[in-house]
């Protein structure tokens, strides 16, 4: 944390070193002492040191100064940093000036010059005014902060991006939140360069993409080789597995991802049947311990950066970037998971991002405190989604298609959520239309049974259905089964076409698809089963078969 500002003016070189010499030893093991004889360069430098999220906690100035008197100063100082305490150094004819100034400007002490011996004319008044201001002082936020509109589909991706790559910031809304406001005038923001970052030196991005983003708070979107025996594409669990036992077993790995590590698993607020952890744990505390453990085995993580096309050429296979950038890697992972479907209804598409979220309880659940939100979806996904959204709406409604949750979700998660009592779930009952101008304010619902439809207050809609595999991209000769899954090992047999594309003498390995040395595993394979603890286990099985591939060439 920064220590606090002790700022001392004095136009008189001399009386200003003497104010040194008696602060420094009393206060710099808790205070940054600064000095200076301009009162129209303190203003200046007390401007950046706002922006730069330092805290004055005490102001001590001169009276009788040639660019203003100290009166004055305190009164612009006082602008800046409300809070801080004032202290006007006066000598004996300036004492009426300092007792209107009590009056006029709320100073907090006036102190006669000279203050010998400081033990007893200067501490136990600095003292008292310094516990006095720690008493009500409250540490500013060190780190990133964003501000921009609830409602808007750009502030949403930015904190969603955040959030998934488990970077801290704080989030404030500029028709809320004051302190908004301050930081939007400070830094003289127009309302159309919203959303803004403020990034703990003073720096302020306006709009920022996500790639822009990413290189202001550290992640790395380059490569720094240009060879990798193993290249995974995808960082949800089973992209994370084999990135650690990649690395641990000397391969040189990289991981990419165009997003955030983790994937769907990593925004689950609270993953009860993972193997280890009797109590459960977070998607992302999950995805931070494997991050971690990957890059200390000497993974390469890019994010944000998309691959967009893979081109084999002989044993090397060229990744091609968004960017235009490149790197080759002698075998592949394929581990890019799954996303949401599309809920096509009227009024979904537009509100998407200002209401409408795929996803993304954990991240906007507290904007929706002690208000009504409903989740689609009868899958584990959903289930958690609602349990972590009823510790902040007043209430939420799961609706399904179906009869019950049974088919769909673990026992453990409907047993919580039979418990819940804001939790309310509506059976054969789907979404129609979404309504609200700006942002989202009602849902037309319909009973399936009865054709029945009915108009809902809504602030919020979490969409948590179906499993769309993230393939489309893949342009090659990458067999896929009729949703878009990609096909391996011995099921590649069954497609009349295999044999254009595989051309060993040996069968795929098991994990393999038609193009050799390149694999897929998770959620993304053909037949995988959607659970994360198969999605690590077939991360960890695709690296025994790269370096039974990587031998062979």
């Amino acid at each position: 944390m920064k220590p606090p500002i002790i700022l001392a003016i004095d136009d008189d070189q001399a009386v200003l070193q003497s104010i040194q010499r008696d602060l420094r030893p009393q206060y710099r093991k808790s205070y940054k002492i600064l000095a200076t004889t301009s009162a129209s360069e303190a203003l200046e430098t007390l401007v950046e040191l706002k922006k730069q999220n330092e805290e004055v906690a005490l102001f001590l100035s001169d009276q009788r100064m040639p660019e203003m008197l100290g009166v004055d100063f305190l009164m612009k100082a006082r602008k800046i940093y409300p809070n801080a305490k004032t202290v006007l150094l006066t000598a004996y004819s300036d004492i009426e000036a300092a007792i209107r100034a009590i009056n006029d400007v709320q100073l907090d002490y006036y102190l006669n010059k000279p203050w010998d011996p400081p033990t007893e004319k200067l501490y136990p008044v600095l003292d008292e005014l310094l516990n006095d201001w720690q008493s009500s002082y409250r540490p500013p936020f060190e780190g990133l902060t964003l501000i921009g509109y609830q409602f808007s589909p750009h502030t949403h991706q930015l904190k969603d991006f955040l959030a998934g790559n488990l970077f801290p910031y704080q989030w404030l809304d500029i028709e809320l939140n004051p302190e908004a406001r301050n930081l939007v005038e400070l830094h003289q923001i127009d309302s159309k360069d919203m959303p803004v970052v403020v990034l703990e030196d003073g720096t302020v991005l306006k709009q920022p993409t996500l790639q822009a983003l990413g290189e202001k708070i550290g992640l790395k979107p380059k490569a720094t080789q240009s060879l990798y025996d193993l290249a995974i594409i995808g960082a949800g669990p089973a992209g994370l597995a084999a990135a650690v036992y990649g690395g641990s077993e000397g391969l040189r790995t990289i991981l990419i991802d165009k997003r955030a590590p983790g994937g769907q698993a990593g925004t689950s607020s609270r993953i009860e049947n993972y193997l280890g952890f009797p109590t459960g744990l977070s998607g992302a505390e999950l995805t931070r311990r494997a991050i971690t453990q990957a890059t200390r085995f000497g993974v390469e993580f890019l994010a944000p950066q998309e691959v967009v096309a893979i081109k084999p050429n002989g044993q090397y296979k060229h990744v091609q970037f968004s960017d235009g950038s490149e790197v080759v890697a002698r075998s592949i992972l394929l581990s890019t998971g799954v996303s949401y479907h599309q809920l096509d209804c009227p009024g979904l598409d537009r509100l998407t991002g200002a209401g409408v979220y795929y996803g993304a309880a954990t991240t906007e659940a507290y904007a929706f405190k002690g208000k009504p939100v409903y989740v689609v979806g009868g899958g584990n996904s959903a289930g958690q989604g609602a349990m972590y959204l009823s510790r902040m709406a007043s209430d939420v409604y799961i609706l399904i298609r179906r009869p019950d949750l049974t088919a769909t979700m673990s026992q453990y998660l409907i047993d919580q959520i039979d418990k819940t009592p804001n939790i309310h779930v509506l059976p054969c009952t789907s979404v129609v239309e979404g309504l609200g101008e700006s942002h989202l304010e009602c849902l037309i619902i319909q009973d399936l049974t009865t054709g029945e439809s009915r108009k809902v207050p809504a602030s919020a809609l979490f969409i948590f259905i179906g499993t769309k595999p993230y393939t489309d991209w893949i342009q090659m000769n990458i067999i896929k089964d009729a949703k878009g899954f990609i096909e391996t090992g011995r099921d590649l047999a069954k497609y009349p076409d295999y044999k254009d594309f595989w051309k060993l003498n040996r069968d795929p390995f098991l994990l393999e698809t038609c193009s050799a040395g390149i694999f897929a595993a998770g959620d993304v394979r053909a037949g995988a089963m959607n659970r994360v603890a198969s999605a690590v286990g077939e991360g960890a099985m695709a690296v025994s078969f790269v370096h039974k591939y990587l031998a062979e060439t």
